[in-house]
């Protein structure tokens, strides 16, 4: 990478950091869309997939019927692209896709089905291939129109600004602010110089920043936002830290003010060389400064950086020393891409999934521009790049396993909705290798239960009508938990091991049964008993209707109740709902309705 490139200037403060709270979508992003369902070559076929192959995929969906319960997209993942661009534009790579993409396109939609396809935010896309969208977004985006694409999963890799997968380590620098030991004030009108230490007068907003120790000497370091790729961090709060000194304007006399921050720079995961600075008082927020600080030999190497105008209000002023630029520049990215589908055609229905692997906290400000956003790195890691297909796993303490991914998302429901967008724990690996039919039951269980997309992964041909494959992914039931029009992700309301908030706390013990509990819009609930743990599970699993919370979820003196998997009906009169055993990573999913 040009060690002088830079990120692209914000547009507006819509991009910042300050605004992901507002609910405010980007580029006109479409909202009230449910979950996506489809088909996606990766898992099965690599970058080893075709175009034979694909259109025997889009086939299989027709045959076995899966396009009327939903399933709708086909989708085809990395490596059906030429390695370089032509002419600067995509090209469909000759010997795996000879029709081209739009041939292909044309096949799918005459299937009845829809066309997605892939591409990154970067210079390359994972596999390799230079065919990135940066500073192509606006002519892929033409392209992708042309070729007739619905849906557009956009990867990370190779990423110029974060030290993504496969970019440049030293990339931090872009992410993390430098170290900081204290800040100088200067007084223009007097002179005055007021000194702040960060280890005797600052403090910390969020999380990640911290002292470097717990002596007067300390500085502060890991301003930034902190990686979110791998499994054991909650995605709940605030996923970055600042530093921050308050300033009374009465005190030290309100006006103008140089600042000076005595700092030391890095380019590693921790100590970066971009610093944003703003000013919160009572005119609100106002960033004053946004951009490198000029190389230290080192990282406590300190040093005073050139002055940077301030105005001092009178009364209380937040100075802010921070570096939110992970998020803002990943969210500037995947808005070009959009804003490339709304030029070229404004009333195009692209689904546009997010696919940064929860690294710069897309659950934050996803919503402004994705329909859904990946949560963390792949569910299964394949062993190469040549077409082997990947192995199902249910426990892993990273992220490739049904539990690693539902343990995070599970509790990710205040992100989701239908005015917002869908937490993605990535696609289903049911029916591939290494998963039992239970484990691949209560998998589509969570899946549907958290508003997941649902994007088969599996070659379709190893799948017959009335298989216990098929029985999985065509229940109609729990599809249609999944599809149901209120768009509420099930909230976990109960766990057997200890925690102080089941619906918020991030529990990586999954020697457990959690109870989750999803509205729907007939004013029932779907509750569902899931095993996480590899044991057999036994007690008394149970929750009232009085404990559920949803205001849509209707009440009364007993309950019809249907076994989501079996089909066996009853009625439950005092309002009590009970699960006494659990086979090892089984469920029990019931829907209930008042009667």
């Amino acid at each position: 990478m040009d060690n002088n490139m830079i990120p692209t200037p914000l547009k507006s403060d819509e991009f910042r950091f300050d605004s992901f709270k507002n609910g405010k979508v980007l580029y006109n992003k479409k909202k009230d869309r449910l979950p996506a369902m489809g088909w996606n070559s990766w898992n099965a076929f690599g970058s080893g997939n075709t175009e034979e192959l694909t259109k025997a995929m889009a086939d299989k969906m027709v045959e076995l019927g899966l396009d009327k319960l939903g399933y709708s997209y086909c989708v085809l993942d990395d490596g059906c692209y030429k390695p370089e661009r032509e002419d600067g534009k995509l090209v469909n790579e000759p010997k795996k896709f000879p029709s081209g993409f739009r041939a292909l396109a044309d096949y799918i939609h005459a299937k009845g089905l829809k066309f997605g396809m892939y591409n990154d935010i970067g210079t390359n896309l994972c596999a390799g291939a230079a065919v990135g969208t940066y500073l192509h977004e606006a002519v892929d985006a033409k392209s992708y129109i042309d070729w007739g694409v619905d849906f557009i999963k956009v990867d990370n890799c190779y990423y110029m600004f974060d030290n993504a997968t496969f970019s440049n380590p030293e990339n931090a620098r872009f992410v993390y602010a430098p170290n900081i030991k204290e800040i100088k004030l200067v007084s223009k009108s007097s002179s005055d110089v007021i000194l702040k230490s960060a280890a005797k007068d600052g403090e910390f907003i969020g999380k990640g920043a911290k002292l470097s120790s717990e002596d007067d000497t300390a500085y502060a370091t890991n301003i930034g936002t902190f990686d979110g790729t791998n499994t054991g961090t909650t995605p709940v709060g605030d996923m970055s830290g600042e530093l921050c000194f308050s300033i009374d304007g009465d005190a030290i006399g309100a006006g103008e003010y140089e600042l000076y921050v005595e700092y030391a720079t890095g380019r590693e995961p921790g100590a970066g060389e971009w610093l944003q600075v703003a000013v919160d008082n009572e005119d609100g927020s106002k960033l004053i400064y946004d951009d490198f600080l000029e190389a230290t030999e080192g990282k406590e190497a300190f040093g005073w950086s050139k002055p940077i105008s301030i105005n001092v209000k009178s009364g209380k002023n937040v100075i802010r020393l921070m570096n939110h630029r992970r998020q803002e520049n990943t969210l500037n990215s995947y808005a070009e891409l959009l804003k490339g589908f709304n030029e070229a055609a404004p009333d195009n229905d692209i689904v546009l999934s997010i696919c940064e692997w929860g690294k710069t906290q897309p659950q934050n400000w996803g919503y402004k521009v994705g329909d859904s956003w990946r949560i963390l790195n792949d569910i299964t890691f394949r062993v190469g790049w040549d077409g082997n297909p990947g192995i199902g796993r249910w426990f892993d303490p990273g992220t490739p396993s049904v539990t690693s991914q539902y343990n995070k998302a599970v509790v990710m429901d205040e992100f989701a909705g239908l005015d917002k967008g869908w937490n993605d724990p990535d696609m289903l690996m049911i029916g591939m290798d290494g998963l039992t039919d239970v484990q691949c039951k209560t998998h589509m269980t969570m899946w549907c239960m958290m508003n997941s997309p649902l994007m088969l992964g599996l070659d379709l041909r190893r799948v017959k009508k009335g298989d216990w494959i098929y029985e999985i992914i065509a229940n109609d039931k729990l599809i249609a938990l999944n599809q149901d029009t209120l768009g509420i992700q099930a909230k976990r309301l109960s766990t057997n091991v200890e925690s102080c908030d089941p619906s918020k706390e991030y529990i990586t013990n999954n020697d457990r049964v959690d109870i989750l509990v999803k509205p729907l819009s007939d004013g029932g609930a779907a509750i569902s008993f899931i095993n996480v743990s590899e044991r057999k599970q036994t007690g008394d699993f149970s929750i009232s209707a009085s404990d559920i919370p949803f205001a849509s979820f209707k009440k009364g003196e007993k309950y019809k109740v249907t076994d989501l998997w079996t089909g066996e009906e009853s009625v439950v009169t005092d309002g009590v709902f009970r699960c006494g055993s659990l086979a090892a990573c089984d469920n029990l999913t019931i829907k209930v309705l008042a009667c």
